[in-house]
């Protein structure tokens, strides 16, 4: 059954239902829907024969890659619905990802912890690399920038590998006190957000690699079970983070506070997404529905303004990027003009105060 909140949408949203197979449990690729009206517009055949990981649409949208507990990674032709190659793995294949110029793709296998970089046309192995993480990979991605590849692991660690020097430029070692569930990037590459186990969300700055000295920015007390997935608007000034407490948690980025918690869904809550204007958020649950959220107003639901009301926030003008984000009273006796991307560009900045550390979710 497809759930959706409200029933009319925007274009940019009819295809974001594809990219949210890890909660379908089943194998069919069957759920390609025109969200508004509810109903399939493409059915794929020679379908996967186990649960699918995830999947990943070329930048053209011409193309869809698709993970399987099956061992297997396949791409499709979306227009005809024909698969156009599949590449066989010796253990489960734990998600994929194309790059932002369609030319590879990168799976994690559960077997050896491997990450494995596909040629996306002709299907050759490009790079394999054995025993990555100790233990299963969850989630890798490329940079916008098509450069490097970032995976996390239930080993809490969070790594980058350069394509070029085909080598780890980046380890993070216990990122995170629990599982490292999702991993995602800004659009320009600057900043990594990972979701964990451990019911916390952080985002590093891996640009400038200033997180080794100051510490991520530390985004909790929004979810009161595990956090399975997490999204940046397109303009980086929100985050869009799942959880199994069956709750979507809306973020403000830059003050790094919950702006606003979504329920509704009946289960697990295993991914989501946002649209580039910041009107909709996409949701999939192992309650095996979809759910669209209407957030333009978020702003000015009563829930959300007593959150922003009980931290003392206004929203303001960054003086440096322009973009608006909200300061907390806290702040105001430092004299704070820039939102929380630029101050942590700055050599000079304020960094938010860690909080205790969250014990455990076993």
């Amino acid at each position: 059954m497809l759930q959706l909140r409200p029933s009319s949408l925007i274009s940019d949203l009819v295809y974001v239902a594809f990219n949210l197979f890890k909660i379908i449990n089943q194998a069919p690729l069957d759920l390609f829907k025109d969200v508004e009206k509810g109903v399939p517009v493409q059915v794929f055949e020679e379908e996967h024969t186990a649960p699918i990981s995830e999947c990943s649409l070329t930048p053209d949208n011409k193309r869809v890659i698709t993970s399987s507990y099956d061992k297997t990674v396949k791409a499709w032709d979306m227009e005809t619905g024909k698969m156009l190659w599949t590449v066989d793995q010796e253990g489960l294949v734990t998600s994929c990802n194309i790059s932002c110029d369609g030319k590879y793709v990168v799976s994690g296998l559960d077997m050896e912890n491997a990450i494995c970089v596909t040629d996306a046309v002709n299907a050759t192995t490009v790079a394999y690399v054995q025993d990555h993480h100790r233990s299963t990979i969850t989630r890798c991605c490329f940079d916008p920038d098509n450069e490097r590849v970032s995976s996390v692991s239930s080993d809490k660690t969070i790594k980058l590998w350069d394509i070029i020097a085909q080598s780890t430029t980046i380890t993070i070692d216990e990122a995170h006190t629990n599982v490292i569930s999702d991993c995602c990037f800004t659009t320009d590459g600057h900043y990594l957000c990972t979701a964990s186990w451990d019911k916390t969300l952080k985002i590093w700055d891996i640009k400038t690699g200033e997180f080794r000295y100051q510490g991520p920015i530390w985004l909790n007390r929004g979810h009161e079970g595990s956090v399975s997935s997490c999204v940046f608007s397109k303009d980086a000034s929100l985050v869009v983070s799942g959880a199994y407490d069956k709750t979507i948690a809306l973020w403000d980025a830059g003050a790094g506070y919950k702006k606003l918690a979504l329920k509704g869904h009946g289960d697990w809550v295993m991914d989501v997404a946002i649209s580039n204007n910041k009107k909709w958020i996409l949701s999939s649950s192992k309650d095996a529905t979809l759910r669209l959220w209407n957030i333009e107003k978020a702003d000015h639901v009563p829930a959300a303004l007593e959150s922003r009301n009980t931290r003392g926030s206004k929203i303001v003008k960054c003086e440096e990027c322009e973009k608006p984000f909200s300061l907390l009273q806290c702040d105001d006796s430092e004299a704070v003009t820039k939102c929380v991307f630029c101050r942590l560009a700055s050599p000079s900045r304020n960094i938010l105060p860690l909080p205790p550390i969250v014990a455990p979710d076993l």
